[in-house]
């Protein structure tokens, strides 16, 4: 009963733009795999092109990034049914993503290679709830972090 009440408090963001869960998940796995590579050879490339693709996702109208394109042409050619969400918990993501993107590029720049690769390994386990779980962490972070900074403003 007291899980029940519990999930019944995760707020996250709405809005009427929808997009296709299919989609969404396929993107995840892509970052997996770009931040996967960094984890493994920390070049600030990576995370500076991870960087420019979540801002697209969260801060742009285009209707895709480069990795939300190529995931959408794997979901045609896999003959995947559309699946709409609301997009808003997933441009909440996309910034929560460009913050780590950044953060990485930043401290692999200057040589702090562990701290860029466990900030990194948080993305890839964020992602990979999204991409294997169909779990959007991004729901718990808005209710237990952003909703209580902002509920008195």
């Amino acid at each position: 009963m007291e899980k029940e009440r519990f999930m019944r408090e995760i707020i996250c963001p709405i809005s009427t733009q929808k997009a296709n869960e299919n989609v969404v998940r396929i993107t995840a796995f892509w970052v997996i795999m770009l931040t996967g590579l960094f984890i493994l050879e920390p070049n600030p490339y990576i995370p500076a092109y991870l960087a420019i693709d979540f801002y697209i996702r969260a801060f742009t109208k285009l209707k895709y990034s480069p990795l939300s394109w190529l995931s959408a042409g794997i979901a045609r050619w896999l003959k995947l049914e559309p699946h709409w969400i609301d997009k808003a918990p997933k441009i909440f993501a996309a910034r929560v993503g460009l913050l780590f993107s950044v953060l990485m590029g930043a401290m692999a720049l200057f040589g702090l290679t562990i701290p860029a690769v466990v900030t990194a390994s948080v993305l890839v386990l964020f992602a990979f709830l999204e991409c294997g779980l169909n779990f959007c962490a991004g729901c718990w972070v808005y209710t237990y972090v952003v909703i209580p900074l902002y509920r008195d403003k």
